[in-house]
């Protein structure tokens, strides 16, 4: 039990639509739904948007936290630890800690879907950090790739 109080406590939050949204690339932006910054580390809710034949993340794996998808709207392709599968709208995919996975749009129209992780790492910050990376067009050491990824948990294979 977690919450020990009687009478239950006024404690919702509600964010505004658009509230932290970055563009990651131009293909792709990112809104901050629920980051665990105001989840108390519970979990943390992104919405992914990507464009026609945007590309999107390799195969890789957390060791620290689980990550699940559902595709709101057009077609994304999934990689479930064995193949690539394409998933419309509705469909999920949940990966355990450990589960290698990556996702893309190969498709000719824009997609977008939900990415739900626990716990509700900052997890943002790695986006935001591949975000200033493509924008300041700075190249990384590989070196500083590996620090970067270390610090946010991706092992990409």
């Amino acid at each position: 039990m977690t919450y020990v109080g009687e009478t239950g406590e006024a404690s919702a939050i509600l964010r505004p639509k658009g509230v932290d949204t970055l563009q990651r690339s131009e293909t792709t932006s990112v809104s901050f739904i629920g980051p665990g910054s105001v989840t108390n580390g519970d979990f943390g809710l992104f919405r992914w948007n990507m464009t026609a034949g945007s590309g999107g993340a390799g195969t890789h794996f957390h060791r620290t936290f689980s990550e699940s998808f559902y595709v709101l709207s057009g077609a994304v392709t999934l990689f479930d630890g064995t193949g690539w599968i394409e998933a419309g709208e509705g469909d999920f995919l949940h990966v355990p800690r450990g589960g290698v996975h990556g996702f893309r749009n190969d498709s000719d129209a824009d997609a977008s879907m939900l990415i739900l992780f626990s716990p509700g790492i900052p997890r943002e910050k790695y986006f935001q950090e591949l975000a200033e990376i493509t924008h300041s067009g700075r190249t990384l050491t590989d070196e500083e790739w590996a620090d970067l990824f270390a610090r946010h948990d991706q092992v990409n294979l």
